[in-house]
C-alpha cells in the first residue's frame, strides 16, 4: 500500500511541476558526496538511474553535506538540482542519525533520501514502471522541535569514555604511547556546555653508538567549554583551560577565554554556507619547568583575538578557509597571526583544481626554555624549538576523461592482498 502510495505522490508532484513528456532513456545522475559516502553499494542497488562522472553530464545532481549533533548523532542535508530540461527543478532533504548508527544504517538511509530526492524526475523517464519506494509514516508531522518538545532521560548529555595504546620497535628504537580521555557533553539549539579530560605519555628509547637515550614527554589537558545561543546570528561564551606540556615547558597553564561570535548567515544554514566572526579576550597564568628566555619561571598576561572562518559548499565545488590574530596586551610585539584555505574547483568536463595553505607567523613563544639546545634534544624534539614561521601547502590539476557512465561495481582483486 504504501509503495503504491509513494508512487502515485511522486506522480502527481512532476504532474504539477513538469511538462516535459517522458525521457526515453533513464536519469543521469551525478552524486557530490562531501562526507564519506558507498558509491559501490549505490551501484549495486539502483539500477533505473544511470551513475555519471562529472556535474556537467548529468541531467540532475545532488550535493550531500553533514553536520555532527550535539548528542553524537550526525544531520545530513541533500540538496536535488536540476539540469537542462529539469533545471526548474530543487528540492532540499534532510535526515538524522543514531550516534551508533552503524555504516550499513547510514548508507541505508542515504540510499533511500537519494532517491526521494530523484523520484520526481525518475518518473519523468521511461523506467517509471520500475520505480519502487517505501514511504514510512511519521509519528510526527511537525518540521520543528525543540527541547521541551523531547523527552530525554538523559536531560541531553552524552559522555564517552577512551583509553588508547600505540607500542612499535625495531633493532635500534622503541617508542610507546598511552593515553586516555574523557568526555561529558550537553548540546541543545541554544546551549553548548562540554567537559574534557585527556593525558598522554610518550617514552621513546633508543640505541646509538653504544649509548642508549630515552626520551621522555608528558602532557594533559582539562577543558571546560560553555557556548549560549541568543539570536540566529549571535552567540557567546568561554573557555576554561589548565594544562601541562612537559615538551612545552608548562609545568601548569591556566587560562580562561570569553569570546562573542555573528555568523553572517543563519546558524540553521552551516550544511551549505558557513561565514562566523569572533572576537575574544584571554588571561593566562603560566608556570614553567625551566627558566624561559625572558628570565621567567611564573608568568601573568593578558591579550585578545579576532579570527574569521568561511565554509561554502556550492555547485562549482567547496571552500572552507580562516584567518585569526592574536597578541598579548603588555607588549604587542608578542603575536600570532596566521590563515588556512582548503578549496576544490570543479571546472567541468572532467578537470578540477584543488589546494590547501596553511600558514603562521609566530612571534609569542613566551614558553621556550632559556639556553643553548643539545644535539640530542634537537633531534629527538624532546623540547619545543623557536620559529617564527610555519606552513604547508598542496595544490594541483585532475582531469578525468573516458565514459560518462559510472554504473558498474566490480570488487575483484581489491583490498589487501590483492595485485
Amino acid at each position: 500500500m504504501w509503495k503504491l502510495l509513494g508512487l502515485v505522490t511522486a506522480l502527481f508532484i512532476c504532474s504539477t511541476t513538469m511538462a516535459q513528456k517522458p525521457s526515453s532513456g533513464k536519469l543521469k545522475v551525478f552524486i557530490d558526496c562531501r562526507v564519506g559516502c558507498d558509491f559501490s553499494y549505490f551501484k549495486s542497488e539502483i539500477s533505473i538511474i544511470d551513475f555519471v562522472r562529472d556535474r556537467v553530464d548529468a541531467d540532475a545532481y545532488v550535493m550531500l553535506t553533514a553536520q555532527r549533533m550535539g548528542g553524537g548523532g550526525v544531520e545530513y542535508k541533500l540538496n536535488f538540482y536540476g539540469q537542462g530540461i529539469y533545471n526548474e527543478y530543487s528540492d532540499t532533504l534532510m535526515f538524522t542519525t543514531e550516534p551508533n548508527a552503524s555504516a550499513v544504517e547510514v548508507r541505508k538511509s542515504l540510499l533511500q533520501y537519494i532517491m526521494l530526492g530523484f523520484s520526481p524526475l525518475i518518473v519523468k523517464t521511461a523506467y517509471v514502471s520500475r520505480f519502487e519506494k517505501d514511504i514510512k509514516k511519521q509519528d510526527d508531522s511537525s518540521s520543528t522541535t525543540t527541547v521541551k518538545d523531547i523527552k530525554d532521560p538523559w536531560n541531553f548529555w552524552v559522555f564517552s569514555v577512551a583509553a588508547r595504546g600505540q607500542f612499535n620497535a625495531d633493532q635500534v628504537y622503541k617508542n610507546s604511547v598511552f593515553g586516555s580521555d574523557l568526555y561529558a557533553g550537553r548540546v541543545t539549539q541554544k546551549l553548548k556546555v562540554g567537559i574534557s579530560l585527556n593525558g598522554s605519555l610518550n617514552n621513546s628509547f633508543y640505541n646509538y653508538d653504544a649509548t642508549q637515550y630515552t626520551v621522555k614527554n608528558s602532557n594533559y589537558r582539562f577543558y571546560h567549554t560553555l557556548v549560549k545561543s541568543f539570536s540566529d546570528h549571535w552567540s557567546y561564551g568561554y573557555q576554561t583551560i589548565i594544562s601541562n606540556s612537559t615538551f612545552d615547558n608548562y609545568k601548569l597553564k591556566l587560562s580562561f577565554n570569553p569570546a562573542i561570535e555573528y555568523n553572517v548567515f543563519k546558524y540553521n544554514e552551516v550544511n551549505n554556507r558557513f561565514f562566523v566572526l569572533r572576537y575574544g579576550a584571554f588571561g593566562s597564568r603560566n608556570d614553567y619547568y625551566d627558566t624561559t628566555i625572558f628570565n621567567l619561571i611564573k608568568q601573568s598576561y593578558l591579550g585578545h583575538r579576532f579570527s574569521g572562518a568561511i565554509t561554502l559548499n556550492k555547485k562549482w565545488g567547496t571552500f572552507n578557509g580562516g584567518l585569526f590574530y592574536a597578541n598579548y596586551l603588555y607588549d604587542w610585539a608578542l603575536y600570532t597571526t596566521g590563515l588556512n584555505a582548503n578549496t576544490d574547483v570543479r571546472i567541468g568536463s572532467g578537470l578540477s583544481f584543488f589546494v590547501n595553505l596553511n600558514a603562521s607567523i609566530v612571534h609569542n613563544q613566551v614558553n621556550l626554555v632559556k639556553g643553548n639546545i643539545t644535539e640530542q634534544e634537537l633531534l629527538t624534539r624532546q623540547r619545543q624549538l623557536g620559529s617564527t614561521f610555519n606552513y604547508n601547502t598542496s595544490f594541483g590539476l585532475a582531469y578525468r576523461f573516458g565514459s560518462i557512465l559510472n554504473n558498474f561495481v566490480n570488487p575483484r582483486f581489491e583490498g589487501y592482498g590483492g595485485f
